[in-house]
């Protein structure tokens, strides 16, 4: 872990395993401060993260599809000061089915925990981020509309392009005064992304969280991948 401390703090919400669990490292890493969250109370290796991060690192639970917890926590955090405020929440339909198949049921899990979800984190908390802070997600290169000619995971993609049409919504509410951040990862080998997936997490997740901190402090929505570059809409 980082000796020198940049007086900055990130919570991070959905980190306990893969993607998310990784952020929290890399920012500890980089000298920041981190809350995470986890969904109920088990131990996770996030917990064996915070044995060894000297009080740098702060967990709390959370469900995002959980209004009563989202209000909990809100209350919990009143007062502070947040850097960034990163909601790192996905669910995949799996085995992937055309959207004509996909089930009332699963289709209003896969909206509420990847859409619906986060923005409710985002409005719940944006007053805790200062103007010269920023709030991100976690999307994905599926969610971009006009790079979909393949087609697949159907109900995924769509749930993540809602998610980046309400973050450039809630970017035109917030006037500009922040950065938003929509971020594509790529496709990384996680227990969601599988086997097979192009890139390790160690590939991906640290110069994600260096264009993260790169793009801070510059306001506007943004879609960008773990590279830097511009992921179109």
């Amino acid at each position: 872990m980082a000796t020198e401390t940049t007086g900055k703090t990130a919570l991070i919400v959905g980190a306990s395993r893969g993607l998310g669990l990784a952020m929290a490292e890399a920012f500890l890493e980089r000298g920041w401060r981190v809350i995470a969250t986890v969904r109920g109370a088990g131990r996770t290796k996030l917990h064996d993260l915070a044995a060894k991060a000297g009080g740098a690192l702060e967990i709390l639970t959370l469900d995002v599809t959980s209004q009563d917890e989202l209000a909990a926590l809100a209350q919990k955090l009143v007062g502070r000061r947040l850097d960034l405020l990163f909601v790192n929440a996905g669910a995949l339909d799996d085995p992937p089915k055309p959207i004509g198949e996909v089930s009332t049921d699963e289709f209003i899990r896969l909206m509420l925990t990847n859409a619906l979800g986060p923005l409710r984190v985002v409005e719940a908390l944006q007053s805790l981020v200062p103007r010269d802070g920023a709030i991100g997600v976690m999307s994905s290169g599926l969610g971009s509309v006009s790079r979909n000619v393949g087609g697949g995971y159907e109900a995924y993609r769509g749930t993540k392009a809602a998610l980046n049409t309400m973050m450039r919504s809630f970017a035109a509410r917030a006037g500009g005064e922040r950065a938003i951040l929509v971020m594509d990862p790529g496709w990384v080998r996680t227990d969601m992304g599988g086997a097979n997936a192009e890139l390790a997490v160690e590939e991906s997740i640290p110069r994600l969280v260096d264009t993260i901190i790169a793009n801070r402090a510059t306001p506007g929505a943004k879609f960008l991948n773990y590279r830097g570059e511009t992921v179109p809409w």
